[in-house]
C-alpha cells in the first residue's frame, strides 16, 4: 500500500509542478514595467538602473558576438555609450509577449534611439524568467 501512496503523492506534486503558476496578464504587465522603467534609465542616462532588468546570468547575443554575465554585459554598454549623448532618447515598442511556461516568457519588439547626431533602430528578442526578484531578462538577442 505505500509504493501506491508513495506514487500518487509524486504524480500530485509534478501535475501541480507543471500547472502555469501565475496569470499571463500579470506577467505581461510585469514585464512591461520592468521595460518602462528600462527606458526611463537610459533616458536618465543610468547604464546601471537599465541593468536592473537583467538576472545576474544574462547572456546579451548581438552583432560583435555573445556576452554572459550581468557585469559583463553592463561593461559592454558602458564602453558602447559612455555619456547621455552617445545614449541619447531609447524607446521600445513590444510585439509580443508569449508565456513559456510559469516561470518563462518570451518577448519580441523593436528599438528606436534617437540621439542628436543620428537614430539607430533595431529588434529584440528577449527570454524572461520570473524569480524571487520579479522578471528579470535571461537571454538578449538584439540586431
Amino acid at each position: 500500500m505505500r509504493p501506491a501512496v508513495a506514487t500518487c503523492a509524486v504524480v500530485a506534486l509534478m501535475m501541480v509542478a507543471c500547472q502555469p503558476s501565475s496569470d499571463p496578464q500579470a506577467d505581461e504587465g510585469a514585464i512591461r514595467k520592468v521595460m518602462d522603467e528600462q527606458e526611463a534609465a537610459w533616458d536618465r542616462g543610468d547604464i546601471r538602473g537599465y541593468m536592473a532588468g537583467y538576472a545576474e546570468d544574462v547572456c546579451f547575443i548581438g552583432r560583435r558576438g555573445r556576452t554572459c554575465g550581468k557585469e559583463a554585459v553592463t561593461l559592454n554598454y558602458e564602453k558602447s555609450y559612455p555619456d547621455k549623448a552617445a545614449m541619447g532618447d531609447l524607446h521600445f515598442a513590444l510585439h509580443e509577449v508569449l508565456p513559456a511556461g510559469g516561470e518563462h516568457a518570451w518577448v519580441t519588439g523593436t528599438w528606436e534611439l534617437f540621439r542628436a547626431a543620428d537614430t539607430l533602430s533595431g529588434g529584440f528578442s528577449l527570454l524572461w524568467r520570473k524569480g524571487p526578484d520579479g522578471w528579470l531578462i535571461l537571454r538578449d538577442h538584439s540586431y
